[in-house]
């Protein structure tokens, strides 16, 4: 590849050409989308490109040179389903009008070394997920992944009395066969994964599944979700259950939501906050505080 050592700077972003991949590097300004400030830095080798295109940029005065991966070839848009918004697509390099002529050329640099296969979905992943270990607060809990476990953690003030019941959970990554990841920018978004085998709830709705946790005003950001659901994803992608010890076709939720280890002192103090606020406002008695505070500290 002639581009080989080159350098393009845009805007938000810079893409370095290497001998079999291109290494997209993210700013971290004030203006840059904070999915980017989350990513960092992203190796894209040629053979998970489809195709490269240039087009005029949304904003006046500038030009968008796009790559667009092979179906199935990057767990983070695998898991965005077409959901991003194009100034947090990760893919787009934005860059002055003026250089048009130059992007031109980068373009066709690139059309030149795309696989034999670049018209065919990817068989599995060839870009890397933002890795674990990553947490969010959803509107109903705080949802932890730590590379080989999903965990599911209810807060009193959000969460339904069907996910109460049922308890905090966790599931182990060779237990499922998906997640899925609705945008927090939209209506009814939340984060759900699918158990193998398993069923969601008669009515569907993410706010009595306890697999899933729901995203809200300030709950579930992009930035925190979906590298969040990426790296599951990848994780699920990459298990197979046939080789692994233990694995099932049902998930194996656990009242307790722990895998053995100490809970989260911070997360233990946030949930006597909410229980405090929960009795403030006289939905919880004393003696209830009291006994749930205990139980809870005796998680510690």
């Amino acid at each position: 590849m002639g581009l080989m050592g080159d350098v393009l700077a845009g805007i938000h972003s810079t893409w370095e050409f290497e001998a079999d991949s291109v290494l997209i590097r993210f700013e971290r300004g004030i203006r840059t989308p904070k999915l980017f400030h989350v990513l960092g830095e992203r190796r894209v080798p040629y053979e998970a490109l489809s195709t490269v295109d240039l087009s005029p940029g949304g904003k006046r005065g500038t030009v968008v040179l796009r790559a667009e991966p092979r179906e199935g070839a990057d767990p983070l848009l695998e898991a965005a389903a077409g959901q991003l918004k194009d100034g947090s697509d990760p893919y787009r390099l934005v860059l002055p009008a003026e250089r048009e002529t130059l992007a031109d050329y980068y373009a066709t640099e690139l059309r030149a070394v795309l696989g034999a296969d670049a018209d065919k979905p990817a068989e599995h992943h060839l870009v890397a997920a933002p890795p674990p270990p990553h947490s969010f607060k959803a509107y109903d809990g705080k949802a932890s992944f730590d590379g080989s476990t999903v965990f599911f953690r209810w807060f009193w003030t959000g969460a339904s009395s069907s996910k109460w019941k049922a308890g905090d959970q966790s599931f182990a990554v060779s237990e499922l066969e998906d997640v899925e990841w609705r945008s927090p920018e939209f209506a009814s978004g939340h984060l759900r994964v699918t158990p193998r085998g398993g069923r969601p709830p008669e009515n569907g709705e993410p706010d009595k599944d306890p697999a899933s946790v729901v995203f809200g005003i300030g709950y579930g950001l992009v930035h925190e979700s979906l590298p969040f659901a990426a790296s599951v994803l990848e994780a699920v992608r990459a298990a197979d259950p046939a080789d692994l010890p233990g694995a099932s076709g049902s998930s194996r939720a656990s009242r307790s939501g722990h895998s053995g280890g100490r809970a989260d002192p911070a997360d233990i103090a946030e949930r006597i906050r909410h229980l405090g606020e929960l009795r403030e406002a006289g939905l919880v008695t004393d003696d209830e505080f009291a006994k749930k505070k205990a139980d809870l500290l005796a998680e510690l």
